[in-house]
């Protein structure tokens, strides 16, 4: 825990408001100048995500990595020196050096860095979740539609192959059912399992249930860490649509499913095998004495999503191509996973209210 607490204050620290406003409306903003190419991206964070986006930033084809940002200098060094750009030596050394900012900081910095390089007129690429409260994701999204500039968020699954497959045959879910649980790692214990793991899949479910959300019900415990380690919640849309979501940090094994029944037919999905079973009238071969019904099984390949990520936050900086997920998308994911966190405290205090757990 005292090393969670020295790197928060190095952030604090590093992350001190200018002296003076560098931002004047649409003034200094690089978005979509014609004839661009090549996009200049800078790093803030070295950690676990930072090094990856690093790593893919200097792999990819139309980014020139350039130089990183992070209050760890010795972290700062490691990860440039691997990946072969230079270290700033601030937030405001690294804005002045490029087009674009990709923001892996912990998740409550992530506003207060994105809005600096937004208001520099910096393309933002941030990591999920967009920032810790609504407010400040909505006053993110404010400052990219008033700059201009792009405003990205790393849900990582809307660029994988198993998000295309399942949106590519389900139109109208009825009922989704989605299992996220994984053996108990440190990092990312500074959120609840609701920010690490569970909001991956709320996010998929939102892209395939095109409803606001009318209810939720979860539930969750802290085991591990100080926040909780496994949850589930249980989501009602306003078309009558219900998923239910479990998520869970202390598992003994690796599991990732997602099952969707519609009216096109029933859809299982193992995500670490990487396969898909389809019950439908469509697709497939006929089954036998089931009046019509087809049975389409398929495997994917790995996705790199991450280098997909960068290809389409490149497509969106220098042509003006589509957001995929935008700040509105990350803001109804944050606002879900806000919700369910608010619904998983009433659940406590009932429990401990009834003598079911101890305060």
């Amino acid at each position: 825990m005292a090393v969670r607490l020295r790197e928060d204050a190095g952030w604090r620290c590093a992350l001190q408001p200018p002296s003076a406003p560098c931002y004047t409306k649409n003034m200094n903003s690089v978005a979509y100048k014609p004839g661009k190419t090549m996009l200049k991206v800078g790093i803030v964070g070295a950690g676990h995500f930072g090094r990856f986006h690093a790593l893919k930033a200097r792999g990819c084809a139309r980014e020139a990595l350039i130089a990183l940002f992070d209050p760890d200098p010795a972290r700062a060094r490691l990860v440039a020196q691997e990946t072969g750009c230079s270290v700033a030596e601030s937030l405001d050394a690294l804005i002045a050096q490029v087009d674009a900012v990709i923001v892996a900081a912990p998740a409550e910095h992530h506003f207060p860095v994105a809005a600096a390089c937004l208001k520099a007129g910096r393309h933002v690429l941030v990591e999920k979740p967009i920032a810790a409260t609504l407010e400040e994701a909505r006053a993110l999204a404010a400052l990219a539609q008033e700059t201009g500039c792009v405003l990205q968020v790393g849900h990582l699954l809307r660029y994988s192959s198993e998000h295309r497959a399942i949106s590519e045959r389900i139109g109208k879910p009825l009922y989704i059912e989605a299992t996220r649980i994984a053996p108990f790692k440190p990092r990312g214990t500074d959120v609840s399992v609701i920010l690490d793991l569970m909001i991956h899949d709320l996010d998929l479910v939102l892209s395939l249930v095109d409803s606001p959300i009318e209810s939720i019900d979860a539930v969750g415990v802290a085991v591990s860490s100080e926040h909780e380690d496994i949850s589930n919640a249980r989501v009602r849309f306003t078309n009558g649509c219900v998923a239910s979501i479990s998520a869970s940090r202390i598992s003994l094994k690796t599991e990732r499913r997602m099952r969707v029944f519609s009216e096109e037919g029933y859809l299982s999905a193992d995500f670490m095998a990487q396969e898909l079973t389809m019950i439908g009238r469509k697709r497939g071969l006929p089954l036998p004495g089931t009046g019509g019904f087809r049975r389409e099984a398929l495997k994917w390949k790995d996705c790199d999503c991450l280098a997909a990520e960068h290809d389409a936050f490149a497509a969106s900086c220098l042509d003006g191509v589509p957001i995929l997920v935008d700040a509105e998308a990350g803001i109804r994911a944050l606002d879900a996973a806000i919700r369910v966190k608010a619904s998983m405290d009433a659940s406590r205090k009932t429990m401990e209210l009834s003598g079911l757990i101890t305060g």
